[in-house]
Formats: structure tokens, sequence, C-alpha cells
């Protein structure tokens, strides 16, 4: 092929196609819960389920580490293969052990996810990056979409039993586990393998704005690599994990960007609760051995509509500098109302359209969290700051399973779960609501200090013209960057970064 990314590029969208085209998804709760597996909703919900998050938040990091060193392609095979012993056993397997070890392994194919992206940019060239991530982002999107409508196609028109369903998202993985076999291995990665030092330095473009150049409180260049770390070409553990504590110190030193980590990390563990459980909620309001379900085209629906917002970001003219705290605090009362509406209306379609709405806003959020954190940081430590966050969204995630699911907890049933996640949320938009009044208030003590600096000026100058020109001058950059500025942001960082792994639909199969 004439362009050297296009053939990676390519294998990597017809895995993501496969690997996410899951038609038995919308439906593994009804399934387990069905007569093929014979389980309940305490065993299903309280002692199954919760084994995804644990063993994802144990390999999370080793995963990391593995990922960079291996250098990707070893990965997206043992995610692969993971999923097909998920499925094999989705299908086979039965008992609460035997579900238990499936989340097992789900849970290693989440914590490879990584490997995806991170593959794709360690062989395509910095100028290809819009257009690969494009590429990649949307056949992802577009198998998950497809995947749970055709589910909802075979369950409701042709009345296919949902086991079916299972053959036919197995078949689809061990598709997509023969396609990583023909990448090409890359000759370098993010720490460990180092061996392009002309790429190292491209891959740490500064765009023109974003969070060190727009913010005083950034003290350290986040977009800077170690002429050190570039010069290396091998780097042993020991030294990776001082690079990694090294960054981890100077990014997090970063006010806004720590801010933005904030939100993403609370928000991602109540998505992910949500997420994961609401099907045995549907469950409990529409049982689905009485009553046609359409969980399918629901999520079908929330899919696009979640791509949809994610996309309209880039033609947001808002500067989030100002409204940032504020548009934090408002969308979290709308998560909250949507998971309280879910919760305590019992009609299905209620249930239904405030899912939609759950997930739109969601994806909205996390693309502009994304678009913040990553806008001036290097990729090296995109990669470090996401997978942080991730971790602490994990072990939040983690904390509130053992307290509210498990049944070494509380162990409560599905209907108070939910009662205490909107609550979640609403925790959440206070907290940013106390942080935006902060910010206010610092912003106006900084604005009544400043006419008695100007008048100053204009005393001992006599002219005071001047002097009202630069305090005006200084106004303007105290308030933030131009909307322009900020849309200019965007899509430099749409250039040069992913919107993450595929977090849109991180429940088991």
């Amino acid at each position: 092929m004439s362009e050297p990314w296009l053939f990676p590029t390519v294998l990597l969208c017809i895995y993501g196609f496969f690997s996410n085209f899951r038609p038995s998804e919308p439906f593994l709760t009804a399934f387990l819960m069905g007569p093929d597996k014979n389980l309940s909703e305490t065993q299903v919900v309280n002692e199954i389920y919760p084994l995804w998050t644990y063993s994802y938040l144990v390999l999370l990091f080793p995963v990391f580490l593995a990922t960079d060193y291996l250098r990707y392609k070893p990965l997206l095979i043992l995610q692969a293969a993971s999923l097909i012993v998920t499925y094999a056993m989705l299908v086979k397997a039965q008992g609460v052990l035997a579900m238990q070890v499936l989340e097992f392994f789900f849970g290693i194919a989440s914590a490879t996810d990584i490997a995806y992206y991170s593959y794709l940019y360690s062989v395509v060239e910095p100028a290809q990056y819009q257009k690969v991530t494009g590429f990649c982002r949307s056949v992802t999107l577009l198998g998950s979409a497809m995947g749970s409508l055709l589910g909802q196609v075979l369950v409701s028109a042709a009345q296919v039993p949902t086991l079916y369903l299972c053959v036919v998202t197995l078949a689809c993985a061990c598709v997509a586990f023969l396609t990583p076999w023909f990448l090409p291995m890359p000759a370098k990665s993010l720490f460990f393998h180092q061996k392009d030092p002309g790429n190292q330095g491209r891959m740490s473009m500064e765009p023109s704005t974003g969070l060190a150049g727009d913010h005083l409180e950034c003290k350290v260049p986040l977009h800077s690599e170690d002429a050190k770390d570039r010069e290396k070409g091998h780097s042993g553990l020991a030294e990776v994990l001082r690079t990694l504590w090294k960054d981890f110190v100077q990014s997090y030193s970063c006010r806004p960007l720590l801010a933005w980590s904030i939100w993403w990390a609370l928000s991602t563990c109540g998505y992910f609760q949500v997420v994961n459980y609401v099907q045995a909620l549907w469950e409990k309001i529409l049982p689905s051995n009485e009553f046609q379900i359409y969980n399918g085209y629901v999520e079908t629906i929330s899919t696009l509509l979640g791509a949809g917002a994610a996309f309209a970001v880039g033609f947001m003219k808002v500067s989030w500098e100002v409204w940032g705290e504020l548009a934090l605090c408002t969308f979290s009362v709308v998560l909250a109302v949507a998971v309280y509406l879910m919760d305590t209306i019992s009609n299905i379609w209620v249930c239904y359209a405030s899912y939609v709405i759950f997930r739109a806003t969601y994806m909205l959020l996390i693309t502009i969290a994304t678009y913040k954190i990553a806008t001036n940081l290097s990729m090296k430590r995109y990669a470090l700051v996401f997978g942080v966050n991730t971790f602490i969204a994990l072990l939040l995630q983690t904390v509130l399973t053992v307290v509210v699911v498990d049944t070494s907890g509380l162990g409560l049933d599905i209907l108070q779960q939910f009662l205490i996640y909107a609550s979640y949320f609403a925790v959440i938009a206070v907290i940013f609501l106390l942080a935006g009044l902060y910010k206010w208030r610092r912003k106006r003590k900084r604005s009544g200090s400043a006419p008695a600096a100007h008048t100053g000026e204009t005393d001992a100058t006599g002219d005071g013209s001047p002097a009202a020109a630069a305090a005006a001058d200084d106004d303007k950059q105290d308030i933030g960057p131009s909307l322009d500025g900020d849309l200019t942001g965007y899509q430099s960082f749409m250039e040069t970064r992913s919107l993450g792994p595929s977090v849109d639909r991180l429940v088991p199969c």
C-alpha cells in the first residue's frame, strides 16, 4: 500500500469492529438470570459482577507496564484471547464460580484495552493521528452499535434465543483474534523502547492553546520531554518508574489539569457502576421472562447519541476556563437526576430515556475533560495521566462495590444501589459548585484590587488612557483564552490524541 499507516490502521479497524460487535451484551443479565444459567439476582449482582471491578483494578498497572515493555502487539493478542475465553465460558460454563472466573478474564480484556490506541500511535506519524483516530474510533463505536441493534432485531423479530446471540459474539471474538497476528511489530514504545529520538520529539508537539499556556497555576512545561529521556534507546524498570513518578508530580501540579482529572475519576467511577448494573435494574422493572424487552435498541441509540455528543464538542465555542466548574456542576446534576428517575419511577420507558440521557451527557463531558487534560501534554504524560485517572476511578469503584454491592458489605438490592449512585452524582455536583464559588470569589478579589493599582498608575503618569488600556488588557488576560482559541485547542488536541479507550460500555460481554 502506498501509505505506510494504512495497513495497520485497516487491521486495527477490523479488530476494533469485531471485538466490540457483541449482540449478546444488552441481554447479558437477562441471560444469566434466565433458564440457561438459572442464577438469582443476588448471585448476579452481588457475587458475580463485582469480580470484574476487582480484576480490572488489580491488573491495570501491571498491564500498563507490560503493554509498553512488550510493545503493544502481544497485549492485543492477549485481549482477543481473553474475549474468546470469556464468551466460550458464557456459552458452556455453569454456576457462580465459573461466572466469576469469566469476569476475571473479562477484566484482563478490559485492562489490555489500553494497547489498542497505544499501538496505533507507535506505528503512525503524528501528522496522521487525527485521521487514524477518527477511523478507529468510528469503527469501534459502529461495531458496538451494530452489535446491539442486531441482537435486538434477532430477539424481537426472529425470536432467537439469547444463547445463540452469545455464540455469534464468540464467533466475532474469534475473527478479532486473527487480525493482531498480521500487525507489524513496533520498533519503539513510549517508556521502555525509545529508538527514534526524532519521533519522540514530534510526539510532544505543542498546540497553540491549552492548559500550560492559559493558566498561571501550571508551573511546569507539561508538553516538554527530558532531553535525557529522548537520548536513551532502552530504559530499565527502575528508571521507568522514576520517570513516571517525576512526570506524575509535575503533571498534577497543574491546578486546571488536577480539577478536570478529579471530575474524570469521580464521574467515571459512577458511570461504570451505573452501566454495569443498569440491566439488573431493567430486569427488576420489566422481567424478560414475562415481557418483551428493548435493551438492544436503547444501547444502540445511547451509543450513537454519545458519539454525536462527543463529536459536537469540536464545534462548541465555550471558554471552559471560565465556565468549566459551572458546566461540570450543572451536568453532574443532570446525571444525578437521570439516575434518580431510573431508580424511583417504575416505568421502563422512563428508565430507558433516562439512561440514554445519562450516557450522552457523560460522553459529552468526558470528551471535554479528555481534551482539557491532554491538550498540552506530551504523549507519554497523556498516557500516564489517563492511566492514573482510570486507576483512581477503579479504586473508588472498588470501594463503592465492596460497601454497597458485595455480599461481604451491605449487599443492597438494585433499587437501593441506584439511589446511592444518584446521591453520589449529586455530591459531585456540590463539590464543583463549591469549587466554582471559590474560583469566582478569588477572581472578584483580584478585580477589586485592580482599580486601586490602576488609579495609582493614572495619577503617576498624569494621563489616564494608557494605564486604562493596559488595565483592560490585563483583565482580558485574567478571564482566560478567547472562544476561538479554545476551539483551536480542541482541534489541535484531535490531531494528536485519541478520545481514550472504549469506555462507552465496559460491562461484561
